[in-house]
């Protein structure tokens, strides 16, 4: 790297440049769940369509092009990688906004994701060239805040809009900002160095045969499916939830969840940030750890919460959790980065993204739409609050995988 490039207010910079980008990211995922019960009355959809435009739509291709634009990342420009790939998300989240039947919104959804899928893993392998070993969980830490500050961004945005506007046009005012800030974001971020390697382009096979051998992997990867399973299940349809069953409209639906998002999420995030470097710096197996234990402590704080019957009471219950369930972001995304060599970093990344999403972002929101479809007949009105209290259940499957791929990150560290 250049002096100007290797500067630490220089690295300040791409941080919250990278920062800003996944915000968006986030802000164009969660603002269809806010957005869901207006969606469901004009287009006519059930619980189960609205959840598949919140998972499988998003995660088909999000998932499957990931690996090889993450491919393409580490063989070209990374920051390129990433520019094209919000410029192309934020045009699809705009053409939602002029959807008028399920079959159109499910594709201009698919859309979203191809974008994104190009976003995330090269954002991982950026930070990591930037950021000194020590740092990096800190640094993935503060990335990720992107996630409760983006989720937090659409559901007050996107509540605001509908409310005073229309749902249509809360997607295409997001859309359009994100166009904005994509030549922005090339201008300022520059391709950092990268060690030269000799020899041909690795293949992703020889890169998943690394992690394929390594158990640590596959426990962190389920992990975080379980946990992504449940967070994005309970996310997008928790707006749903405070309408039906403790009687919030839109606007006070994205003001409780904007609140606990920016309070506990944003805690749960920087916590696990400082938490992993201190603790997982001493002794690797603490990365997974920290997350294990953040999980079942946080688990049954949510399910009194969702049966509660005060929206006060709900709120107040959430708050923990809610910060504990982020928890597992710096560490865990430090681990994966550090199972490969450094140039393998986007493409370990993206394997690992790929299981987590396909399983977490792909069957959350539509398993939970689902099971409240089927138990409708049951308990009515009542049916989305017990199918959420049983996806819930998830984090206690992901606390015990976390748990497990403690010991083995110790042998199968790579120091970088």
């Amino acid at each position: 790297m250049t002096d100007r490039t290797s500067s630490p207010a220089y690295r300040g910079v791409v941080l919250a440049m990278l920062l800003l980008v996944y915000t968006f990211n986030f802000l164009d995922r969660q603002i269809l769940g806010i957005l869901a019960g207006p969606i469901k009355a004009e287009l006519g959809l059930t619980d189960t369509q609205l959840g598949a435009l919140g998972g499988i739509a998003f995660a088909l291709l999000y998932s499957t092009l990931a690996i090889p634009l993450a491919l393409l990342a580490d063989r070209t420009s990374r920051t390129w990688v990433i520019t094209v790939s919000l410029a192309v998300w934020s045009g699809f989240t705009a053409l939602c906004g002029m959807a008028g039947n399920f079959m159109q919104m499910f594709l201009f959804r698919i859309g979203v994701g191809v974008g994104e899928a190009g976003g995330v893993a090269p954002s991982y392998a950026v930070i990591s060239d930037y950021f000194p070993q020590h740092q990096r969980a800190r640094a993935l830490s503060i990335y990720s805040l992107g996630i409760p500050l983006g989720s937090a961004g659409g559901v007050l945005l996107g509540g605001y809009i509908a409310q005073t506007v229309e749902w249509r046009t809360a997607f295409i005012a997001v859309g359009i900002m994100g166009i904005v800030i994509a030549p922005i974001f090339r201008l300022v971020v520059r391709e950092p160095a990268r060690p030269v390697q000799a020899g041909a382009p690795v293949p992703v096979s020889a890169v998943f045969g690394i992690l394929a051998a390594k158990r640590s992997f596959w426990f962190l990867a389920l992990g975080a499916a379980c946990s992504s399973m449940c967070g994005y299940g309970v996310a997008f349809w928790l707006p749903s939830l405070l309408m039906r069953s403790f009687g919030l409209d839109l606007l006070g639906a994205g003001q409780f969840l904007g609140g606990l998002l920016l309070l506990g999420g944003v805690a749960g995030v920087l916590l696990g940030g400082f938490l992993g470097d201190a603790m997982g710096n001493r002794d690797k197996a603490w990365f997974a750890w920290v997350p294990a234990i953040s999980y079942v402590i946080g688990m049954p704080l949510f399910v009194v919460g969702v049966l509660s019957s005060s929206v006060s009471f709900a709120f107040a219950l959430f708050l923990i959790p809610q910060a504990l369930v982020y928890v597992w972001l710096g560490p865990v995304l430090t681990a994966v980065q550090h199972l490969v060599p450094p140039h393998m970093r986007a493409s370990a990344s993206a394997t690992f993204l790929l299981i987590n999403n396909l399983v977490g972002l792909g069957l959350g929101s539509w398993s939970v739409g689902a099971l409240s479809d089927a138990l409708t007949p049951t308990y009515g009105n009542e049916a989305l609050r017990y199918a959420i209290v049983a996806a819930l259940g998830f984090y206690l499957l992901a606390g015990l995988f976390m748990a497990l791929a403690g010991k083995a990150l110790r042998k199968d560290w790579v120091t970088a």
